[in-house]
């Protein structure tokens, strides 16, 4: 698998989770919004494989987003 096929089917979790949030009322959310959630704790270890990246997608909960874009509203980051 190419890295462009790979960064394609990331894209493509990170979007169909947004959807779901989406569903869920949270409007506004989108796929870039999740990877940078998920892939926040990446920075300190480095990218993981890749079936724990789809794990943590797919298994992120609406409470731990929320969670991020609080803090991150703290800091001062754009949502």
């Amino acid at each position: 698998m190419t890295e462009e096929e790979l960064n394609a089917m990331i894209e493509e979790l990170c979007e169909s989770k947004a959807e779901e949030f989406r569903m869920l009322g949270y409007e506004e959310v989108t796929g870039r919004d999740v990877w940078e959630c998920v892939s926040e704790n990446y920075h300190k270890t480095g990218q993981p494989a890749l079936h724990r990246v789809v794990n943590d997608i797919l298994s992120l909960k609406v409470t731990q987003f929320m969670n991020y874009v609080t803090l991150g509203a703290y800091r001062g980051m754009r949502f």
